[in-house]
């Protein structure tokens, strides 16, 4: 084994293969979405080359919806970033004290992580639905009618409604992923904690966390990257509306590209999508790294 190692040659020839396939299905689409940016094309007759002017209009069109999608897309990071991490941690470190029926809670929570995103759109569709949703029914019940909305068709509500099931639907991915950060620590770090008389919170705070940073930078590109280029379940809710009030940058990339037969426009959209991923997932290894060589608790 140390042989296989030391080996550059065989190195490279066992890489090889995930070399070619990440290249492949990763690099050369990119490109190619970059060749697209730079032309005036409707996908069918010949491109018209126009060098950076979709990019130009992407970030300086006075009519261009690009700005509020852009927004929106930062503020589902951010909502994920914020809320859905630390409530995921909170979970996990509530299961990993060995409460009861620990691991019929793990599974609950991960159930929605394996289904569909399409089924969990029509789900709280059904729940929002403004005669026969749950949620309006829940409050006429309760006596609060004001307080029943056209939850999706509410400029005022209609990002709020789509927050909550992306949160529900991964709170239990991040949650699991942690949960096995924290079983992975060695118990005797508790136990000698215990002997000093520190309490769960201080030893949570203290060695729990400190020790699965890892994880948590994991965790943390995961919910970032998949928040920004969050599609299928805004296509399913609203398609971007209403007025593009949940537009996010993937769904108008679908608009421009598909229904507008604007393929170098919408490749440049798709071209931001994968640079602020890059950029930020960047940005939080940054973060991790310093805070690291500071010794600074996240």
């Amino acid at each position: 084994m140390r042989q296989v190692l030391s080996d550059r040659k065989a190195i490279c020839i066992f890489l090889l293969p995930a070399l070619i396939l990440f290249v492949s299905v990763v690099i050369i689409p990119i490109g190619i979405s970059f060749y697209f940016s730079l032309l005036k094309w409707d996908g069918i007759g010949q491109g018209e080359m126009v060098g950076f002017a979709n990019y130009v209009k992407l970030f300086t069109g006075k009519t261009s919806s690009f700005w509020k999608a852009a927004g929106n897309s930062f503020l589902y990071a951010a909502v994920s970033m914020c809320i859905q991490l630390p409530f995921s941690l909170l979970l996990a470190l509530i299961l990993s004290n060995g409460i009861k029926l620990e691991n019929f809670y793990r599974n609950v929570f991960f159930i929605p992580v394996i289904i569909s995103t399409v089924v969990i759109g029509q789900l709280w569709m059904k729940i929002y639905n403004n005669d026969y949703g749950l949620l309006n029914s829940l409050l006429r019940s309760l006596g609060l009618e004001s307080w029943t909305r056209i939850w999706l068709g509410d400029k005022g509500t209609v990002l709020g409604a789509t927050f909550v099931p992306m949160l529900w639907q991964y709170v239990g991915y991040h949650l699991l992923l942690m949960y096995g950060a924290i079983k992975s620590i060695p118990q005797d770090l508790y136990e000698a904690a215990k002997i000093d008389g520190a309490s769960q919170t201080r030893t949570a705070v203290s060695i729990t966390i400190p020790l699965m940073k890892p994880m948590l930078k994991v965790c943390a590109t995961f919910s970032l990257i998949g928040s920004l280029k969050i599609f299928d379940l805004i296509f399913v809710l609203t398609g971007g509306g209403p007025s593009g009030a949940s537009e996010v940058p993937a769904t108008l990339m679908y608009r421009t590209i598909f229904l507008k037969n604007q393929y170098g426009y919408g490749s440049s959209i798709a071209m931001f999508i994968v640079l602020e991923c890059l950029v930020l997932s960047w940005v939080i290894q940054r973060l991790f790294a310093e805070r690291a060589k500071k010794g600074v608790s996240l």
